[in-house]
């Protein structure tokens, strides 16, 4: 079974190294829980991985592109559009005026509605935060 399933698969995939690689990946994530979508028929789990290779019950190229994520040691991360970049550089500019206005020493700040304001001193006049 598994001699007829292989030549099926050459033909959908031509390397056999890559149709190793792809049944394997295949295998393991059926082995983690994935369904399968052809019949078991008593087989294991790489017998099953190549009969959905070989009868294109699973997208060949999907596979690849998990087994490469999977193998990537450096995953490549995606830079904001200048759009995106420039709203960014406003909001730091704006969050630096902000910062600007508030006024020097004592703050105050209220831990809920029902409760007293609470009087911080600010650590660069040397006195401690009070929690």
């Amino acid at each position: 079974m598994a001699r007829v399933t292989v030549e099926d698969c050459v033909e959908k995939v031509p390397n056999r190294f890559e149709l190793v690689l792809l049944a394997a990946r295949r295998s393991r994530a059926i082995s983690a829980g994935a369904s399968i979508t052809v019949d078991r028929d008593n087989d294991k789990n790489p017998v099953v991985a190549l009969r959905e290779i070989g009868d294109s019950m699973v997208e060949v190229d999907e596979l690849r592109q998990d087994l490469i994520h999977g193998l990537q040691r450096r995953v490549e991360v995606d830079e904001p559009e200048e759009d995106n970049m420039a709203l960014l550089m406003a909001e730091s500019e704006w969050a630096g005026v902000t910062q600007e206005q508030q006024p020097r020493g004592d703050s105050i700040i209220e831990v809920s509605s029902d409760a007293e304001p609470v009087v911080v001193p600010d650590e660069e006049e040397g006195q401690t935060e009070v929690e």
